[in-house]
C-alpha cells in the first residue's frame, strides 16, 4: 500500500475528476488524503479518502466566484483571464504549499498528485527531489506544456506544420509570456522566491513540465504532436468509460430508439447555469429539422425549458444507452464529455471559449472529430448549419470512431496507478 496526497483548487470542475482518482486509489488499497476546500469535504469522504481542508485564505465558495473575488466583475477577455489566474490560482500558492508541507510532515507521503491549476506545486518542484515526495501532474485538461510545435496554451489555435508554424509559435509565445501574461509571471516569480528563495526558471503556465510525471487523461490521437515531448508525459486515456447504468429510463425513451437521427445537446454539469448559451439555441435551430433533439441539463431543473415537438429532456441521461444511438453530440467542450462521445464514435459540435474549453474545442477541430463553432453563444443558424454538415459528412464520424478505438484500448486509471507506482519505486539521486 502506498500513501498519496491529492491536491485540488476548490473549484467543482477541478475537484470532480479527482474524486474519481481518489475513489479508484482507495479501492486499490492505497492510503489517500485529499486537500481541497470545505465545500467538498463530504464528497471527498464519500470516496473513502481523508479530507484535509485548505487554509481559509486559499479556500472559497466557487458557486459564486464574483462574490468571492469582486475584482473580477465586469472583466472580459485577456483582462479577465489575467485576473482569474493571478488572484484565484497564483495568490493562494504560499498557503497551498504550507498546507502540503503540514500534511507531508504529519504522515509519510509517497506521492503528491495535483491538478494543473494547483499552482503552488511549482514552488514544491523547485525543491531537490530527495527533499520532497514525488509530484505528479494530473492532466484533467488538455496538455498545456510549452512546445516549439504548438501555440501558447489558452488561445485555442491548432498547430501549423513546418518552419513557418514554428516561427508563428515562437512569436506568439513571446507575446503571451512577455506582454499579455507578463504580470502573471511576475507574480509567480515573486511567489516562488518568497517560498523557496529560488528563481523560477519556466513560464508559470508551463509548470507541469517540471513535474516528476504528467499523467494525461487522453490518447495521443486527440493531442497535438510535439517533437519535444518530455519523457515524463504519459498518455493513459480518459479516467472514465461509459459503463452500464442503473435506474429507470425516461418514459419517452422509445422515441430515441425510433428516431432516424438523434442529436444530443448538453452544457455539462458545471457551466449549465444559463441554458440560453447553447441548449436553447440548439432547440430553436433544430425545431423544424428531421431529428430528435435529446437534452441533458446536467442536474439543472427542467422548469422553464420550452421544448419543441421534436425534443425531449432530462436532468441526467444514461450515456451507455444514449450515445450508441446518437448521431451528433453538441457540447460546450467539457473534456470528459467529449471523450465519452468519441469513445462511442459520435461526431461533435463544440461551442466553448472559456477556461480550458477553448483548447478542447480546438482539438476537436484539429482531429477532424467535429466542428468548432468558436463561440460560447452560437446562433441557431450556425448550429443548424453545423448539424446538417456533420450528418452529411461521414469523415467526422470516422475520425471520432478512430479516436474512440484508441480510447477503448487505453488503460485509464490503471495506467495512472502504474505510472505513479513505477515513479515512487525508482531510487532518487541525492543533491
Amino acid at each position: 500500500m502506498s500513501s498519496f496526497l491529492i491536491c485540488s483548487t476548490p473549484v467543482h470542475g477541478h475537484v470532480l475528476p479527482l474524486l474519481s482518482v481518489s475513489r479508484f486509489l482507495v479501492s486499490r488499497g492505497h492510503r489517500v488524503r485529499f486537500l481541497t476546500g470545505t465545500r467538498y469535504r463530504a464528497a471527498v469522504e464519500a470516496t473513502g479518502a481523508t479530507w484535509i481542508g485548505l487554509p481559509s485564505g486559499a479556500d472559497y465558495d466557487d458557486r459564486n466566484m464574483d462574490a468571492a473575488f469582486p475584482g473580477r466583475v465586469g472583466l472580459k477577455g485577456p483582462a479577465g483571464i489575467r485576473y482569474d489566474l493571478e488572484h484565484i490560482f497564483i495568490e493562494p500558492g504560499p498557503l497551498q504549499v504550507a498546507a502540503v508541507d503540514e500534511a507531508v510532515a504529519a504522515e509519510s507521503t509517497d506521492a503528491v498528485l495535483v491538478e494543473s491549476m494547483f499552482i503552488g506545486a511549482l514552488a514544491l518542484l523547485q525543491r531537490p527531489r530527495d527533499k520532497r515526495p514525488a509530484i505528479v501532474n494530473l492532466g484533467i485538461i488538455p496538455l498545456g506544456i510549452t512546445s516549439v510545435d504548438t501555440a501558447p496554451f489558452g488561445l485555442g489555435i491548432p498547430p501549423r506544420p513546418g518552419a513557418i508554424g514554428r516561427l508563428r509559435n515562437r512569436v506568439m509565445r513571446l507575446l503571451a509570456e512577455k506582454v499579455i501574461f507578463a504580470p502573471l509571471q511576475t507574480a509567480a516569480v515573486e511567489m516562488a522566491q518568497r517560498i523557496t528563495g529560488k528563481q523560477l526558471t519556466t513560464f508559470v503556465l508551463n509548470w507541469p513540465s517540471m513535474a516528476d510525471a504528467i499523467v494525461q487523461f487522453t490518447v495521443p490521437s486527440f493531442e497535438y504532436p510535439r517533437s519535444d515531448l518530455p519523457e515524463t508525459v504519459h498518455f493513459v486515456g480518459p479516467m472514465g468509460r461509459t459503463t452500464a447504468s442503473e435506474g429507470d429510463l425516461p418514459e419517452w425513451w422509445p422515441d430515441v430508439a425510433a428516431a432516424q437521427h438523434v442529436v444530443h445537446v448538453t452544457q455539462g454539469t458545471v457551466a449549465n447555469q444559463d441554458l440560453s448559451a447553447l441548449i436553447e439555441p440548439t432547440l430553436a435551430a433544430l425545431a423544424d429539422e428531421p431529428v430528435l433533439v435529446v437534452v441533458s441539463t446536467g442536474g439543472r431543473a427542467l422548469d422553464g425549458l420550452a421544448l419543441p415537438a421534436n425534443a425531449r429532456a432530462a436532468t441526467y441521461l444514461p450515456y451507455d444507452k444514449l450515445l450508441p444511438l446518437t448521431d451528433v453530440y453538441i457540447t460546450n467542450g467539457g473534456y470528459g464529455g467529449v471523450h465519452y462521445a468519441m469513445e462511442n464514435g459520435v461526431p461533435l459540435i463544440v461551442a466553448g471559449m472559456t477556461e480550458d474549453k477553448t483548447e478542447v474545442s480546438a482539438r476537436v477541430q484539429w482531429s477532424g472529430a467535429g466542428i468548432n463553432l468558436r463561440s460560447d453563444r452560437p446562433s441557431p443558424e450556425r448550429i443548424r448549419e453545423a448539424v446538417r454538415t456533420v450528418l452529411a459528412t461521414p469523415s467526422y464520424r470516422n475520425a471520432s470512431a478512430a479516436i474512440g478505438a484508441d480510447i477503448r484500448d487505453s488503460a485509464g486509471l490503471d495506467g495512472l496507478e502504474r505510472v505513479v507506482l513505477d515513479l515512487i519505486a525508482k531510487p532518487q539521486p541525492t543533491v
